[in-house]
């Protein structure tokens, strides 16, 4: 099973100003956000950023900002998973709503109302891999999504914490992945016309 575009929405967790100076690695997991956050924005992948209690903690940090610009939706939790603070809502797209007058029809005449396409699959990368990353996660398998985490774009305060995660969230049947494989399943080929510009960020 590859990831695909059309199916896919990015959720970027808790990559913020007093946060990030304090995880291991946090040069590399940045950059590596970085490159998910211009690859979903040129692929047209729906972004939601997760904030932990920002006023403690700050905003996301300007790199992610500065790349996906007004891209993102920012959803803004105090639970550790953000799931808990709904999510999930967020995930799912509304029904579309009837136009004119059809609700005064008889029903056996009304359309039925349509479902938005689904994006049923989430990717995901953030901080702390052991903690809101991992519970985020978890909840997400419950509600039946198919949930991919970003190895190399994820982090904890240390090395333990964040194996341990990725052990745990591996077993529960989450797909661990790396960035490069997430940027080259949504391109699929060299023929995809923002292969440069994708490939362009790895380099």
């Amino acid at each position: 099973m590859l990831l695909e575009t059309d199916e896919s929405q990015l959720v970027l967790v808790d990559y913020q100003e007093r946060l990030m100076p304090v995880m291991l690695e946090a040069p590399l997991v940045l950059a590596n956000a970085g490159r998910l956050a211009q690859a979903a924005r040129l692929l047209k992948v729906p972004v939601i950023v997760t904030e932990q209690n920002a006023p403690k903690l700050g905003a996301t940090v300007v790199e992610l900002r500065e790349a996906l610009g007004d891209y993102a939706r920012v959803f803004p939790k105090l639970m550790f998973s953000a799931v808990e603070e709904g999510l999930t809502e967020w995930l799912q797209p509304p029904a579309k709503p009837v136009h004119g007058n059809a609700r005064s029809l008889p029903k056996h005449l009304q359309k039925p109302v349509q479902q938005a396409p689904q994006r049923g699959t989430v990717v995901l990368a953030g901080c702390e891999a052991h903690v809101c990353l991992l519970q985020t996660a978890l909840d997400l398998l419950e509600e039946e999504m198919d949930v991919w985490v970003v190895v190399d774009a994820c982090a904890s305060r240390s090395e333990r914490n964040r194996d341990a995660a990725f052990d745990r969230l591996a077993g529960a049947g989450v797909e661990l992945v790396t960035t490069e494989m997430v940027l080259f399943e949504w391109l699929r080929g060299a023929e995809h016309p923002h292969f440069k510009a994708v490939q362009s960020l790895i380099k």
